[in-house]
């Protein structure tokens, strides 16, 4: 009888590891993190999921700084796009609310970087991009749309 017992058990406990190897918030994808309780640093470069989870912050705006047709290929939800090397990108943001958040990103992090010191220098306080860019977004399961 023990031997059945310890069979019920091991099998008890390979069920439980099992549901819970499945509740995971990895396999859920980025779309289900809540909003980050404060504001990143200004400057800050975000993992995926830090990214994420301060971009649902109220107040919020997603700037991709790729090219338009990059973004057509495929851009954050909710995002806009000013090309930060377009001639018109420093009168673009000087056109942007100071005192509002701003979530940027490219393809690899590179761009973004560059285009959040030329926010900065142009009176944008809290400004903040995506570590690796849309790439590391989408290896984190983060949603691309296109149109």
């Amino acid at each position: 009888m023990p031997s059945r017992r310890l069979a019920g058990a091991v099998l008890a406990l390979v069920a439980l590891t099992s549901v819970a190897a499945c509740s995971g918030s990895e396999d859920a994808g980025l779309a289900t993190l809540p909003a980050a309780a404060a504001a990143p640093a200004a400057g800050a470069e975000l993992s995926a999921t830090d990214f994420a989870a301060a971009s649902k912050r109220a107040g919020t705006t997603i700037i991709d700084v790729r090219t338009p047709a990059e973004f057509a290929e495929g851009h954050l939800p909710g995002a806009v796009n000013i090309d930060v090397q377009s001639p018109d990108f420093a009168a673009r943001i000087a056109q942007l609310d100071p005192g509002a958040t701003y979530a940027v990103y490219c393809r690899s992090g590179n761009r973004s970087a560059a285009a959040l010191q030329l926010m900065q220098s142009a009176g944008l306080r809290s400004a903040y991009h995506l570590g690796g860019g849309i790439g590391a977004w989408q290896a984190a399961g983060g949603e691309v749309v296109t149109g």
